[in-house]
């Protein structure tokens, strides 16, 4: 088992308990005798403590993690002494017993913050590092809690999600197609919809007086700031 926590799981509640974490490496302090290193996954941030007096082995092979290496660790939860009130796993730590490197890194090209030093094109060339900061990931579970919402709501109210084909015969609307060349039929192209409207007339036609999609549409346009094509 690689672990039996999240490391944005544990509370004050859970002092105590002997805990298995896996992640990434956020960073590595050390100060005097200890080590502070805070590891990283999808759920949060947790502290981890390496105590020179308690084992100077384990202590020396936290001071040769670097960022970003994938780590799993084991230890006893226990209450900081100097909590963080900016973080929801603020009031414990983690006294480590145990250290395993899972994978080593290299050093990123940019910083995985909130406030990162990458710009644009460093953070899309690099998107898979780009998408462990938790700016990003918040990002996508907004996405995801709003997408599930207006499903559960419509469902309430008997709505049916229909899902309409993506390839389609062309209609030219106010934008311009994207097109795509069709292998059976040489010379024959079908296009990407600019929207579902032509499918939701049939369903109607059909007698689904309530239907919805959160449908992706396909126009050729010219880019902007906050827009795909």
């Amino acid at each position: 088992m690689y672990r039996t926590k999240t490391c944005g799981e544990l509370r004050l509640c859970d002092a105590g308990q002997e805990v298995t974490l896996a992640g990434w490496v956020q960073r590595a302090r050390k100060m005097g005798g200890m080590t502070f290193v805070d590891v990283r996954d999808r759920y949060g941030i947790t502290q981890v403590v390496f105590n020179v007096e308690n084992d100077a082995a384990l202590c020396d092979a936290a001071n040769h993690l670097g960022r970003e290496f994938v780590v799993q660790i084991t230890g006893k939860v226990a209450e900081r002494t100097s909590k963080n009130p900016n973080l929801p796993t603020g009031d414990i730590e983690i006294i480590a017993s145990d250290l395993k490197v899972l994978t080593r890194s290299d050093v990123p090209p940019f910083t995985i913050e909130d406030e990162t030093d990458g710009g644009d094109d460093l953070r899309m060339k690099y998107r898979y590092l780009d998408l462990r900061r938790n700016c990003v990931r918040a990002n996508l579970e907004l996405r995801h809690r709003m997408a599930f919402e207006i499903r559960r709501y419509l469902d309430s109210k008997g709505f049916l999600e229909v899902e309409t084909p993506v390839l389609i015969k062309s209609t030219p609307e106010g934008a311009r197609d994207f097109v795509v060349p069709s292998r059976m039929n040489p010379g024959e192209f079908y296009a990407l919809p600019q929207s579902p409207q032509t499918f939701k007339q049939l369903l109607m036609v059909s007698g689904f007086d309530r239907y919805f999609q959160i449908v992706k549409c396909f126009r050729d346009e010219d880019l902007r700031a906050d827009r795909q094509p």
